[in-house]
């Protein structure tokens, strides 16, 4: 390898939480893989390319704008889950004989359920670029997340239109989910728990359906019947767009409140236009993709030389985040351990150990302990809507409360 400049290796140094290293000729690279989950042909397929290709872009450029320097070599490749708990775990016996990954970058609490005893029994750390199921909401995982649960990240909107509107009692709210996957059991019941645990909201319908509804007519008829104020739908577009047409058939208007994965830039398309779903909101602990973000000179970056081929938006952000986090602590663990036999092990006591700090600005500082799978303090939500047919944001940086498991 050659020797690297003082200014690009303090350039490098700059980008995803590297720190400076000691400058030297590394004599060999060594090479490691990454196994990607994906869901090209499940309930996500819709939103799949451009959190791929976020996490796959900033795995590249690491590799070659901050790896090369250390002496580390980084190559991912992608596996079609479906979003299936039977094919994850069908998959992973060849995943590892063929890759032998020194981390997994996971699709959502499908995989990270199905395969949380063999994470650990192979020793290989799992990032998920979504928020964190309960029952995944366990000490020593071998499953790290960067987000609370979606009930964490919710709780922060409702606190916030509650001190706005200066309101004295309860907000209604309906909530549309499935039983069809943990997840998606969890987010309703997480909404539950908020309502108990913090008294600002109040559940007044909790419908159950399919995974991918084609009609909610009936079902929104009870929502509105019920009062609602608000309706949080957390499982993905499909869902959206089946509540969006049916309050529209019946001339009704009620904020729908989504996260990242089905957000508005994600629904407004699937809907036939952002414009649909003015005065909706989205709210997550990511990065607001707005055209004068900081992050976006990144993406931007990524775009131009990496392979990033997809627009910039929250779910781009959320697969940049994710490969983020990963490459931080692959980071942690050269630095800990140094760049020979690098392993899963390595990367998760590193990670458990280190406070995995972010000059990228995809992510803040991020601090584990063996408590739970994700940062147990210093957690923010944001919160975007349509205004006037554009993407806005509406509010920053709202605190996650703490919430006791459920």
């Amino acid at each position: 390898m050659p020797k690297i400049s003082r200014r690009k290796a303090l350039s490098a140094a700059a980008g995803l939480g590297a720190m400076a290293l000691p400058l030297r000729a590394m004599a060999a690279t060594a090479a490691y893989n990454i196994a990607g989950l994906a869901d090209y042909s499940g309930p996500f397929a819709d939103i799949m390319k451009p959190v791929i290709a976020g996490r796959d872009a900033i795995i590249k450029w690491w590799s070659t704008e901050v790896g090369a320097g250390l002496g580390v070599a980084l190559q991912a490749k992608n596996y079609d889950t479906r979003y299936d708990a039977a094919q994850s775990a069908s998959l992973w016996p060849g995943i590892r004989s063929e890759l032998n990954p020194i981390c997994s970058l996971g699709v959502g609490s499908v995989d990270a359920t199905a395969l949380a005893d063999r994470y650990a029994e192979a020793k290989v750390v799992s990032i998920q670029s979504g928020a964190t199921a309960t029952n995944s909401w366990v000490p020593d995982s071998w499953v790290l997340y960067y987000r609370a649960t979606y009930a964490h990240e919710t709780a922060p909107f409702f606190g916030w239109i509650y001190e706005k509107e200066g309101r004295k009692t309860p907000i209604k709210v309906a909530v549309i989910s499935s039983e069809a996957a943990p997840a998606f059991v969890d987010m309703a019941k997480g909404i539950q728990a908020v309502a108990a645990q913090l008294g600002q909201i109040q559940v007044v319908e909790l419908i159950w359906d399919a995974v991918q509804p084609v009609d909610l007519t009936s079902q929104v008829r009870r929502i509105v019947s019920a009062g609602a104020e608000y309706i949080v739908i957390q499982t993905n577009t499909a869902a959206v767009v089946a509540a969006k047409r049916a309050l529209q058939a019946l001339n009704a208007k009620i904020p729908i409140v989504t996260t990242s994965h089905n957000g508005m830039l994600a629904s407004g398309k699937a809907v036939g236009g952002v414009a649909q779903m003015e005065g909706d909101f989205e709210v997550h602990s990511m990065v607001m993709p707005t055209d004068d973000a900081p992050q976006k000179k990144l993406y931007d970056l990524l775009k131009s030389k990496y392979g990033l081929n997809q627009p910039w938006g929250v779910l781009a952000a959320q697969g940049m985040s994710q490969g983020a986090l990963a490459v931080r602590g692959i980071e942690a663990a050269v630095r800990k351990f140094g760049p020979a036999d690098l392993s899963g092990d390595k990367i998760r006591t590193a990670m458990l150990s280190t406070p995995l700090e972010g000059r990228d600005g995809m992510l803040p500082t991020v601090t584990f302990d063996r408590s739970a799978p994700f940062p147990t303090s210093g957690l923010t939500a944001n919160v975007a809507t349509i205004k006037g047919g554009a993407y806005t944001v509406a509010a920053r940086d709202l605190p996650v409360p703490n919430l006791k498991k459920w």
